[in-house]
């Protein structure tokens, strides 16, 4: 469901108050959060899709990071999943299966955590994902709201799986594009989310299925700020561009431009896959992180010793203007 109808829907919903409910779904946040003690606090998420790649294991630990990624956004540190599962019972062969599953514990084991039961559903689509549980403490808890005027803003990994993804399809991506789209979704975002504690960052999130605009507009909107963004700083993956230009692009993406230019301002020389690109629909992507230019320098630094996907700086936040977010 795109960011638009989400929002009818929800909107419509009567629910009584829980004073529990430390996060809920007002503002669009990466995940649920509830007080457990007057210190530490409950995250919740789920998230589930159908198969991007043709790799049963790949696309396991593909879901597996893509659903563990919004307790490490929130400041979290996961604690245990459950499966979500869907596929044709009768034609679908049991060793693909196994094999998602598989894919899915070898990543959770990478989160240190266990997966340990689940849900299945007879379907006519393949689909997997986990439901999580994580904590955190309250002074660690990371929100979207917070951002404030003068921070800048970093992204953790470059933009344009949901592109690859179509290029895979077609059979038309390149072999080095597929290769780093796939290692990246797969790749989680446990460094980002422990170094966001050590660096006084104002607020963050993951960056999935909304793309980076409309992740972005959920952290403007919660904080009341605007978004400057230079699209010569984004990283796309290798082959990313050419497939725009030729319209290989997901139905997605191109949802998530429609919505975006309700409260984006592009620069004139951008051109229309160009700004496809930047509202691509992200699987498992990086975290977007608002922060203090000198905690940022310092994120960069320590972060980007640690991982082969280097976090960049991409914009900065400023005060409410009309335009929610300005890409130049």
């Amino acid at each position: 469901m795109g960011p638009d109808d989400l929002a009818q829907v929800l909107g419509n919903l009567v629910q009584e108050k829980d004073d529990r409910v430390v996060v809920g779904y007002d503002n669009s946040d990466d995940a649920a959060v509830v007080r457990l003690l007057d210190n530490k606090f409950i995250i919740q998420t789920v998230d589930f899709f159908t198969p991007i790649i043709d790799d049963p294991y790949m696309f396991g630990q593909i879901a597996a990071a893509n659903a563990i990624s919004d307790i490490y956004a929130m400041g979290g540190k996961p604690l245990f999943a459950l499966n979500i599962l869907g596929f044709p019972v009768n034609d679908f062969p049991k060793h693909i299966i196994s094999a998602i599953l598989q894919g899915g514990v070898d990543k959770a084991n990478e989160a240190e955590i266990s997966i340990i039961g689940g849900h299945s559903i007879d379907d006519k689509e393949p689909k997997y994902g986990l439901v999580v549980t994580g904590e955190v403490l309250k002074e660690n808890l990371i929100q979207n709201k917070g951002a404030k005027p003068g921070d800048v803003l970093l992204l953790t990994k470059p933009l344009g799986t949901g592109i690859i993804s179509a290029g895979i399809k077609k059979e038309i991506a390149r072999s080095d594009s597929i290769k780093q789209a796939i290692e990246s979704m797969a790749m989680l975002n446990k460094l980002a989310g422990s170094v966001l504690t050590k660096f006084s960052v104002n607020a963050a999130t993951d960056v999935t299925g909304f793309g980076l605009l409309g992740h972005g507009a959920e952290i403007c909107r919660s904080s009341n700020v605007s978004f400057q963004i230079n699209y010569n700083n984004l990283i796309f993956f290798p082959g990313v561009k050419e497939l725009a230009k030729e319209g290989i692009v997901p139905g997605g993406s191109k949802r998530n431009l429609l919505y975006a230019k309700q409260f984006t301002s592009f620069s004139d020389s951008l051109s229309e896959f160009e700004r496809l690109m930047i509202a691509d629909a992200q699987t498992s992507g990086g975290l977007l992180i608002s922060l203090p230019q000198d905690n940022a320098d310092q994120f960069i630094k320590y972060y980007n010793r640690k991982t082969s996907i280097p976090a960049v700086q991409i914009g900065s936040v400023h005060t409410r203007t009309k335009s929610l977010i300005t890409v130049s």
